[in-house]
Formats: structure tokens, C-alpha cells, sequence
């Protein structure tokens, strides 16, 4: 796989990109930008599974086939004419259409077809990037083989999927679309957009250039749609935005009705000036709080994230927060995970028994959504603390919401570290600052990997120190909101 070969040609593995931003694709491909690369533990151990699970597809089919694998587009051709029976690392090309694509697998079904064959470590065949990957290899080989056979994909899960014809519409709009990128010299214009930019490599790039252009996007709230609604009418920066009576915006999509406008110039104000606004009442529920938050493992072959870690922070035994305790539920691997579900139910029912009025306090519906994804997991939908939890009357109580409802601040993403870690807000600080959400998923994979019983239970504390971070988080958070 040289990069002659790739150059300027439209390749599937350019689809995620295509999926997430045009101008991410076109500089991928087209810009000559010396971008410092960094470091990215949960980027690398996604890549690491996934070489381990494309690996292990290998082995298998090796078992029972012979697997050749292909040095060259040439070379893939002649084990295609020997019909060989899996050829792997196959190198599809087509020159008039201008693509070239490298599937994981080509094999050779029953009936004398090739078949291209990837593995994912994804738990369904349903991912956009995913359907334009295999529709590519699909239309490649009906270009060299006539080949009309679905594409198969090795799930993470251990399942298998196929991808038909039911692709071959987002597949032409991503060959066209491509196409045309790579023929424009020109760097596509696009929105900013905070989840997906600050994980970009190329956040460095186009930040300030949002930033010089006052792009309507960078504020919290303004998606696209909006942005380019608020250019129609007129207001093209945010200091026209901020300087904007609400009254005279018309409704644009993403931003209709008196109380999103009034926010919307707030947030332009917001930005420029670093205030924040409240613009509702702010009441907290009355009882004893009990922090809490999950950690959860995404990448475990089950297709079912497993929560490793629930966390609480609870008050002393007179109820004061001076010298509060961290209590916790944890768990070794998936074999343990109904072990570690029924455990947390038992602590719910402790807490409930010991605090008559429980809060119990997390940031997001993360929580929530979880313990009702464990519910139907094992069958409890009727148990008595899962309906207590998830009932009209439930403890729980999602910090953010009283944030979202009342308040504008000067941040483009309204996580609990964003809000938290702001020096003029909570102004709460992580012992660790690298610390995270994907971290911790590293950190326990780490653990899972690990044999050594020192460096075991040393990834196991540093987990555990991120986690009463968080709780932590949210107790300083209940009581920057109490102020209010």
C-alpha cells in the first residue's frame, strides 16, 4: 500500500472523516500541515483491540482455510484467477472511478464469489462509516469481478453482519462528494462544532480561524442550522448577535421562540465578556445528597458496556460534609458484572434505609440510563429498588439540569469538567488533569491486561482516586449552586 497508489484517490478509510467533517477529509488529503502529533492513549487502545480482533478473525478463519495475503493490487488479482479461498489484506483499484480500497478479507463463498470481509470492533453493522467502507469494497469488486455478493463484517461481539445494496445510496453520495472535494483547491468552509472539533487533530488550525471570524457556532447552543439561519438574517459575528434585541430575530431552525433567542444573545454576551447570566430560579431538592457516579467499560467484546465502577461520596455519621466518606462497588471483569449490579442495588437500599430523604446526586442522564439498561439486562424492571430508582419519586437527580434551565456561562461545552475545573465557577480541580471519562476506560483495560498484583492494584487506586474526583465534583458543584 504505497502512497502513489493512495494519492489523491478516494479511499473507504476516508469515510469516518467524510461522516464527521468535509474540511477534515480535505485536509487529510489535500493540505501539507505540520501538525505535532499527540498522544492518545484511547485512540491507540481502540487501534490495539481492533488489530487484536482483526487478528483473531485470522486465526479463525485460518483454522478451517488457507489464507493468502495480497502484496499489490497485481498480486491480489492473480490469488482472485487461482481462487484462492481467503485472501487477506486484498488491495482493490480502480483506476477510471478513481478508488482504491484495502478490505481485511476477500473469501470465497460456496458458489465460486468473492465475498469482502472486514472486522469491526463495533457492535453492529449499522455505523455510517461502516456502510460506506463495505459498500466501497462491494462496488469495487463489482467493477473487477461482477461480484453482486453482500459484504460480511466480523463484529466486535463475535457476530456477523452483511451489507447490501442497503448502501449503495450513502455509498454514491460519498463517492461523489469525495470526488469533488479532492478536485477543489479551495479548503472547505464549515461550522465549528465543540464535541467533534476539540477532538480533531486539526483543532489547532481551524480554532483561531473560528475564533477571528467570530463564528456564530463557537457559542454553546448555536448549532449550524441556527448559524446559517442568523446569517440569512443578517447577524454574521457574535458581536452582532450580542448586540442583537432578541425581539427582532426571526425563528430560524434550533432557535425559535422568545426564551432561546433571549439566551442565544446572552450566550454572544457571555463569550465575549466571560459573565454568566441566570436566567431562571435555581432550587435544589431537599434531603440528604449522596454523590454518585459510574465508570463504565465500552470496549469489552459483549456488546454491552460494563460498568466497573459505581461510585458514591456519602456525608459523615452527624451528616456534615467536613470529612465525607467515598464508598464503592467495584468490579474485576465482566464475569462479575451481575455481581457487581446486585451489590449496588444492596448499597442503594442501605442508603435508602439510612437516609429517609435521599438525593441521590449524579451529573447527566448517563446514570439514569444505565441503571435502566441493567434493569432489562437481568430481567429486574419489577424489583423494588429499581422501581424506587427509576419510579416517579425517584432519588435521583441530574445536576445538570438546573444548569441548562438557569443559566448562561462562558463555555462552549457545558460538561462536569468544563463547569467545574472554570476558575471563575466552581473553580474545582481534578488531582489528576489528564484524568477522564476515555482515561479511566484506559486505565481499567490497563488493569485487565495487567499480572502483576502491585501494578494492579496501583492502576485500581488510580481509578479510584478519578472517581472520588468526580463525586467530589458534583458535591462543590451543589454547593456553588446553593449560592444562588
Amino acid at each position: 500500500m504505497t502512497d502513489d497508489l493512495d494519492a489523491l484517490k478516494i479511499k473507504p478509510s476516508d469515510a469516518k472523516s467524510w461522516s464527521s467533517c468535509i474540511r477534515r477529509v480535505w485536509i487529510d488529503n489535500k493540505a501539507k500541515l505540520e501538525i505535532v502529533p499527540t498522544e492518545d492513549a484511547f485512540e491507540q487502545l481502540i487501534i490495539d483491540l481492533g488489530v487484536k480482533h482483526e487478528q483473531a478473525v485470522f486465526e479463525r478463519l485460518s483454522s478451517t482455510l488457507t489464507v493468502h495475503t495480497a502484496t499489490s493490487p497485481e498480486d491480489t488479482s492473480r490469488l482472485i484467477q487461482e481462487r484462492a479461498p481467503v485472501i487477506y489484506q486484498a488491495q482493490l483499484v480502480d483506476d477510471e472511478d478513481g478508488i482504491v480500497g484495502y478490505p481485511d478479507f476477500l473469501i470465497l463463498d460456496d458458489n465460486g464469489e468473492y465475498q469482502a470481509a472486514d472486522a469491526k470492533l463495533s457492535q453492529n453493522a449499522e455505523n455510517k462509516d461502516i456502510q460506506i467502507q463495505l459498500g466501497v469494497y462491494r462496488r469495487l469488486l463489482n467493477r473487477q469481478i461482477n461480484s453482486e455478493l453482500p459484504a460480511i463484517v466480523f463484529l466486535g461481539n463475535g457476530e456477523q453482519a452483511l451489507i447490501g445494496d442497503e448502501a449503495n445510496t450513502i455509498t454514491n453520495k460519498f463517492v461523489t462528494e469525495m470526488r469533488a472535494h479532492l478536485a477543489s483547491d479551495d479548503e472547505p468552509s464549515v461550522r465549528y462544532s465543540h464535541s467533534k472539533c476539540r477532538a480533531c487533530p486539526y483543532y489547532t488550525h481551524c480554532k483561531p480561524v473560528f475564533e477571528a471570524k467570530e463564528e456564530l457556532s463557537l457559542l454553546y447552543g448555536i448549532q449550524g442550522r441556527a448559524a446559517d439561519g442568523l446569517v440569512g438574517a443578517g447577524i454574521n459575528t457574535i458581536s452582532q448577535l450580542a448586540s442583537t434585541d432578541p425581539d427582532t430575530i426571526p425563528d430560524v431552525p434550533y432557535l425559535k421562540g422568545q426564551v432561546k433567542k433571549q439566551r442565544a444573545v446572552l450566550q454572544a454576551k457571555s463569550y465575549q465578556t466571560s459573565e454568566f447570566f441566570q436566567v431562571g430560579s435555581i432550587t435544589l431538592p431537599q434531603g440528604q445528597w449522596v454523590h454518585f457516579d459510574i465508570e463504565d467499560n465500552p470496549l469489552n467484546g459483549t456488546g454491552e458496556k460494563h460498568v466497573y465502577l459505581w461510585g458514591f461520596l456519602v456525608p459523615d455519621s452527624r451528616g456534615n460534609w467536613e470529612e465525607e466518606n467515598f464508598e464503592y462497588v467495584w468490579t474485576d471483569g465482566t464475569d462479575e458484572d451481575e455481581h457487581g449490579w446486585l451489590q449496588f442495588l444492596a448499597q442503594i437500599e442501605r442508603y435508602r434505609q439510612q437516609y429517609p430523604q435521599l438525593i441521590l446526586a449524579h451529573y447527566s442522564s448517563h446514570e439514569k440510563s444505565t441503571i435502566r439498561s441493567y434493569s432489562n439486562r437481568y430481567g429486574m424492571q419489577d424489583n423494588e429498588t429499581v422501581m424506587y430508582l427509576l419510579g416517579v419519586n425517584s432519588p435521583l437527580y441530574d445536576m445538570q439540569k438546573p444548569i441548562l434551565a438557569s443559566l448562561v456561562l462562558p463555555l462552549q461545552g457545558h460538561g462536569l469538567k468544563d463547569i467545574c475545573k472554570h476558575p471563575e465557577l466552581v473553580n474545582f480541580q481534578w488531582q489528576d488533569d489528564d484524568s477522564g471519562s476515555q482515561w479511566s476506560v484506559v486505565q481499567f483495560n490497563r488493569f485487565l491486561a495487567e499480572v502483576d498484583p502491585d501494578a494492579r492494584s496501583r492502576l485500581k487506586a488510580e481509578i479510584l482516586s478519578y472517581n472520588r474526583d468526580d463525586v467530589t465534583a458534583t458535591l462543590r458543584l451543589e454547593q456553588w449552586l446553593m449560592g444562588f
